[in-house]
């Protein structure tokens, strides 16, 4: 089975996410077809309270007279009452994948979570050091904002107390190192200080959370003289 080409469902907090499934399944009479669906609930199948079912037409392709492989594609969008293929905030996280298959015997077999995969509120990080020029060895601020969508309100919102690592790449390298770790405020926003040394760029790093995938501010640029 393989969700997404194997990475995370981001979702956004208007535009709709499409992505594609495959399930291959084998059986000494063949497989007729092979399907999938993701649904979210912390008990069974039976008591899911959240599903995302396919939203195009399955195609299946046999590989041997005993396995077919079945693809199909997925479409899921925020909305602050969820229905099929929607999501909330309290949806974010851990989801689990059914799979279902048919026999050239006619014989069914059936997994109600088959695998898991995260679907995910999308993230943004912003940089900004100042001042630009800076003196060496003297005060680099850095601020900063990371934020997430917010799957009830269609906007990004601000993630508060998260770490986040300030990282620096000195001008003419390729390899970021990390200076110190801040922690984003109630509202999502970063700030701290540093001692001007060479010239080089700026950025925020964050490694996500099983509910927010990870991101990387752009670098900015402090010319030090």
């Amino acid at each position: 089975m393989v969700v997404n080409g194997g990475k995370n469902i981001v979702v956004g907090p208007t535009a709709v996410t499409y992505f594609t499934a495959s399930v291959t399944a084998s059986d000494p009479a063949g497989v007729k077809e092979a399907w999938l669906d993701l649904w979210h609930g912390s008990g069974s199948y039976d008591d899911h309270d959240g599903g995302i079912a396919r939203s195009g037409e399955l195609k299946c392709a046999a590989s041997s007279s005993t396995a077919t492989t079945c693809a199909s594609s997925f479409q899921v969008k925020a909305n602050a009452r969820a229905w099929t293929n929607e999501v909330t905030n309290a949806f974010a996280g851990v989801w689990h994948v059914s799979a279902s298959a048919f026999s050239g015997a006619r014989v069914q077999s059936w997994e109600d979570s088959y695998s898991t995969v995260k679907v995910q509120r999308a993230s943004r990080l912003t940089v900004d050091a100042t001042p630009e020029p800076v003196t060496k060895g003297k005060t680099v601020t850095v601020t900063g904002k990371l934020s997430r969508a917010n799957w009830d309100t269609h906007k990004y919102a601000g993630y508060s107390g998260q770490s986040v690592k300030l990282q620096f790449r000195k001008k003419g390298s390729t390899a970021y190192t990390t200076i110190k770790t801040v922690t984003t405020s109630s509202t999502g926003t970063l700030r701290t200080t540093v001692k001007a040394s060479a010239d080089g760029y700026y950025r925020y790093s964050f490694a996500g959370t099983s509910t927010t995938p990870a991101a990387d501010s752009s670098g900015d640029l402090i010319d030090v003289r």
